[in-house]
């Protein structure tokens, strides 16, 4: 029996894959919670993709140019010559925060010229941009994290800041801000 042309082929097609992926599961050992927590996994351009979807159904035309920008971004990355066509999670958090610090500027440039709307504009961008970018630390979490770098790197006083950024700037990468990490560092040694 053929079921090509009814309205059944999806239903078996699912099932074939279905079938397929427990039989990767048994070939491969995994455990339930493990495959559970395969599926929820995706890229951010599949996140964006997604996103992108969602505000088109509900007809939102400011999240779906912001989440449009984070997408091009990507797609520029991938057909980067050095990058090969993929695109590393740590690249993809350069690209946002490098987003997010030119919407925080262009907002306060049209902040400064009395353009409110296009100012308004910006921040928006910039709150759907952050959604998709990892949990910034607080003050007083960069300030211990900080600390211990100062201790394991044996900083005495300011002449010793370039060996407290490299190590700081690799372990907050992403975290926090980078002027805001300079501002602290600075004051630490300084104290």
């Amino acid at each position: 029996m053929s079921h090509q042309g009814c309205d059944c082929a999806p239903l078996i097609s699912s099932a074939c894959l279905l079938v397929g992926a427990l039989a990767l599961k048994k070939q491969a050992k995994f455990s339930h919670r493990n495959l559970h927590e395969l599926k929820f996994i995706m890229s951010l351009k599949q996140q964006i993709d997604n996103d992108i979807k969602k505000a088109m159904l509900a007809k939102n035309k400011e999240e779906l140019e912001a989440l449009r920008a984070i997408k091009s971004l990507i797609l520029l990355a991938e057909t980067d010559k050095s990058a090969g066509g993929d695109v590393s999670a740590e690249t993809e958090n350069k690209l946002l925060q490098k987003a997010v610090k030119q919407r925080k500027e262009s907002a306060d440039i049209f902040q400064q010229q009395g353009r409110k709307d296009l100012a308004d504009k910006e921040n928006f961008q910039l709150e759907v941009i952050s959604r998709y970018l990892p949990k910034q630390l607080s003050e007083e979490e960069i300030v211990t994290t900080l600390k211990n770098i100062i201790d394991q790197v044996g900083a005495k006083g300011p002449q010793d800041m370039g060996k407290v950024m490299g190590n700081a700037t690799k372990a907050l990468s992403g975290k926090a801000d980078g002027r805001l990490i300079s501002e602290l560092v600075k004051k630490l040694l300084a104290s």
